[in-house]
């Protein structure tokens, strides 16, 4: 007599995201595997042993999702000439890059200037963390220190904008602080401004559209900060 063919094992193919996404989640067979293996505890036997070398021979490489950044990219040349005249008037082009322990994780960019009464401070920074996890426990720790604000829609795989005014000695100063993940990196851009004739400080609108427009700049940046496994 001609003996039935063995059922085919059930095979899954998971990409390195979803392993990491979906830790833990056991995958069984359809009804017609259970159906097709209940009376063969042969090809049972065979099917779960040819699970168990499929899973062996994935090996941690396959559960490890490669960074798509490996470096923080120039700060300094992250937003344009005419962006950084148009949001700091009398600044230098060029910026001031603040020293960092470690260049190729954390690089900040600052310019800053007085024109007459106004004076206006922008701050770009690039922070690179080890996964794409760890960047956004980052990222929500820090909006969460940071209440009153709100999402930015299209920026980034996630972005935040909060505005706050603070008064010192009558003078007001007004901040804005734009947040954005993208991947495995976070944009961090700081704007303030202050007008030392009249004690007041700019208004909201301009400081959250000028924070925004920066940080649009540094995400399109990050191409330089991009691995080749990115």
């Amino acid at each position: 007599m001609r003996s039935l063919p063995l059922p085919l094992a059930l095979t899954a193919r998971i990409s390195p995201v979803a392993v990491l996404a979906c830790a833990g989640w056991a995958l069984t067979s359809g009804p017609a595997a259970s159906s097709a293996t209940a009376g063969h505890p042969t090809a049972q036997s065979a099917s779960s042993q040819s699970s168990s070398s499929s899973s062996s021979s994935a090996g941690p490489s396959s559960t490890v999702a490669a960074k798509a950044y490996s470096s923080a990219p120039s700060p300094c040349t992250s937003v344009s000439a005419a962006t950084v005249k148009s949001l700091v008037p009398g600044a230098k082009t060029s910026g001031k890059e603040i020293p960092s322990t470690d260049t190729k994780l954390r690089r900040t960019c600052s310019w800053n200037a007085l024109k007459g009464y106004d004076y206006r401070w922008l701050d770009v920074s690039f922070e690179i963390s080890g996964s794409d996890q760890e960047a956004t426990q980052e990222y929500e720790q820090r909006v969460k220190e940071k209440s009153g604000g709100g999402a930015v829609p299209g920026l980034g795989n996630s972005a935040y904008s909060v505005v706050n005014l603070t008064t010192e000695d009558k003078q007001q100063t007004r901040e804005g602080v734009v947040m954005v993940r993208v991947s495995n990196a976070l944009v961090i851009v700081t704007y303030n401004g202050s007008d030392f004739d009249t004690k007041k400080a700019p208004g909201t609108d301009e400081i959250n559209k000028g924070a925004i427009q920066a940080a649009r700049a540094a995400v399109g940046a990050l191409g330089g900060g991009q691995s080749q496994s990115g």
